[in-house]
């Protein structure tokens, strides 16, 4: 027999206002491309003028142009090297378009100081406030950008859990409040202890950014 209680109000209320996401800087993925396109269009640029003032073509681009003229487009070689530039485009477009930092969440601003909060930083903190609490043999706690899973084994009360671990969520003053689920399960099934039965969503750590 499992119980699940559902707080219906975390997962509307919101703060005034959309807050921002985090974006990631990205600056070495950005430095590299960048120092990849200066070479190669530098490269080219250097060639081409060289020609045109009656030097000859360079070897290097001479074989590339000749590659490209005799070789089919079923080529196994062709094939891999778009394939290689599709992934390689793909990734890169990702990565300028993705906000990132998906582990972190932001908190309420306060005095014009913006932060966030890991989300396993979170975790920990849940899971500090549950072994204070009675009846609770196992926990597991995950949680997401959006929603907090709990799954507890033991006699607790789930609605006396969730009132608990909501007063710590609103403590921690997130921007977006999570929604809390918190479902009991049997036996052994959530896994681990309420001391240390965390299932960390966004990796090992704690800690505040500012």
């Amino acid at each position: 027999m499992s119980a699940e209680i559902v707080d219906e109000a975390a997962g509307t209320g919101t703060a005034p206002g959309r807050p921002p996401r985090l974006r990631a800087p990205r600056t070495a993925a950005a430095a590299v491309v960048a120092t990849g396109v200066l070479v190669v269009a530098g490269s080219l640029l250097y060639d081409v003028i060289a020609v045109r003032v009656g030097q000859p073509v360079r070897r290097w681009r001479a074989q590339i142009v000749d590659e490209l003229a005799t070789r089919h487009l079923d080529d196994l070689w062709v094939l891999v090297g778009a394939g290689a530039a599709t992934l390689l485009g793909g990734r890169l477009l990702w990565l300028a378009i993705a906000p990132g930092l998906r582990r972190w969440l932001v908190l309420r601003p306060y005095g014009g100081t913006s932060a966030a909060i890991d989300r396993a930083g979170i975790g920990h903190l849940l899971t500090d406030r549950a072994a204070g609490l009675d009846g609770i043999d196992h926990l597991r706690i995950r949680v997401g950008r959006r929603r907090v899973r709990v799954a507890l084994a033991g006699p607790a009360d789930p609605a006396v859990v969730q009132r608990q671990l909501r007063d710590e969520l609103e403590r921690v003053g997130l921007a977006r409040p999570l929604r809390l689920d918190v479902r009991t399960v049997r036996g052994r099934r959530a896994g681990g202890s309420a001391g240390a039965g965390i299932e960390r969503s966004a990796g090992p750590g704690a800690g505040v950014a500012g």
